[in-house]
């Protein structure tokens, strides 16, 4: 179960070795079979899906029914209790209100000599949204990828889903897809959904940027067609840490800690404390805690492997620690959690007090849910707007400005022996003299 460290190093290298715990042998050898997925469905399109389809989730399907049709995304409304759809709503309202605010804008500048400098913003024009299944459904998973695509005005946005063992998609995620403003959604998960969106099937659009989390296939897959298209990060598996003080409840800590136990067996949770008490405390509850756990065996499993609890000397190394994690999520139980933030570098999000549990960030916070892993908050950002836009550079010079720099620009040129680079702009200034003469 969990384990109490109370010296740095040893701190260090657990940390270490959690960051880096989907760095094995078994990766290397999932990377070989993820790449043979990859190129049949390159080469086949739906009958490839479909075959790993089978192969993989037990799932016979034809082609006719990969897109989920028009009478089960209405049915799915009568499938869902009336209060889960109010939430659904809810937290689409609050998302889409963040993810306003943060919408690039294009821009130009006026400078001396008629130069215009700029920058145009445009969506791309298909996204393709990942939305995990298989242990659970993930309705926030949708609406925090969707909402940002909408936003970002993608002309064309389309899901794909692992169905369940009787070919139906969960009713919750079809009830979210399309108060997010989604219609277009396939039933097929693993590695070959990740292809199918960045090659196109004959029923299948590719499309220009994959986003979305999912198990380590999905994530290998991604990485694999990052060139082939955009994708938002490599997510995954999920972590927490926790920095609390001795003010800190027990019992809100280690529900904490098991609300991230519980996504996966990788799954990380991390308590660092100034607090001795405070830390057998929430050793002692998080087995209370386990008992009747739904999800035991999964969420044991996350716990023995990847839980920790550090006793630090103070809360500055604890900042110390946590930035050399740079975890997803990062919850400051702590007296002044504005202070101690101050400190704070690297994490993809950060939850501030002990009134706010990381999920309230799963669902309608507003910010994404979707967050770099595994140590990549030290340069990776969350998902949002601009995962769903690129922006052109605007550039207009007038003959007078091009002539006021003229000779710097033949001067690099001919230093890189780019003769042709020179002769552009000398040539149009040796026009330019003949026509003035």
């Amino acid at each position: 179960m969990l384990r109490i460290i109370t010296q740095r190093a040893e701190a260090l290298t657990e940390l270490r070795r959690i960051c880096e715990r989907t760095h094995d042998d078994q990766v290397v050898h999932k990377e070989a079979t993820v790449r043979e997925v990859l190129q049949a469905v390159k080469r086949q399109g739906d009958r490839a899906v479909l075959h790993y389809t089978e192969e993989y989730d037990q799932i016979s399907l034809k082609p006719e029914d990969l897109r989920v049709s028009g009478s089960e995304l209405e049915a799915a409304y009568h499938q869902v209790p009336a209060e889960l759809i109010e939430a659904i709503r809810l937290a689409c309202r609050q998302v889409e209100a963040f993810h306003r605010q943060r919408v690039p804008k294009s821009w130009v500048q006026f400078g001396e000599d008629e130069v215009v400098l700029g920058k145009r913003y445009t969506s791309v024009d298909r996204a393709g949204l990942y939305v995990p299944g298989g242990r659970a459904a993930y309705p926030s998973t949708v609406i925090m990828n969707a909402i940002p695509a909408r936003v970002a005005n993608v002309p064309r946005i389309v899901i794909t889903t692992p169905p369940g063992p009787n070919k139906s998609v969960n009713p919750a995620v079809l009830v979210a897809a399309q108060e997010a403003g989604v219609q277009e959604i396939y039933r097929v998960g693993g590695a070959q959904a990740i292809a199918a969106l960045a090659y196109g099937t004959e029923t299948i659009p590719n499309v220009n940027v994959i986003t979305g989390p999912g198990n380590i296939y999905v994530t290998l897959a991604k990485k694999l067609v990052y060139g082939t298209v955009g994708i938002d990060s490599l997510a995954g598996p999920s972590e927490v840490l926790i920095i609390a003080d001795g003010r800190a409840n027990p019992v809100h800590v280690a529900a904490d800690m098991l609300a991230q136990a519980e996504h996966d067996p990788m799954a990380a949770a991390i308590l660092l404390t100034t607090d001795s008490g405070l830390a057998m405390k929430v050793v002692s509850e998080v087995k209370q805690q386990l008992i009747n756990h739904p999800r035991k065996v999964l969420t044991e499993k996350a716990i023995a492997h990847y839980g920790l609890v550090v006793v630090v000397e103070s809360l500055e190394s604890a900042a110390e620690l946590s930035n050399e994690f740079a975890p997803e999520h990062l919850e400051l139980e702590v007296e002044d959690p504005w202070s101690l933030l101050e400190k704070i570098r690297h994490a993809g999000a950060i939850f501030l007090g002990n009134s706010t549990p990381e999920a309230v960030g799963d669902y309608l916070a507003g910010p994404n849910h979707t967050l770099p892993t595994s140590g990549s908050a030290r340069y990776a950002s969350a998902l949002g707007v601009e995962t769903f836009m690129k922006h052109s550079s605007l550039i207009q010079y007038s003959p007078k400005a091009l002539r006021k720099v003229s000779k710097a620009i033949e001067s690099l040129a001919t230093a890189e022996g780019l003769t042709s680079h020179a002769d552009s702009v000398r040539l149009r200034m040796q026009e330019s003299l003949d026509a003035d003469e």
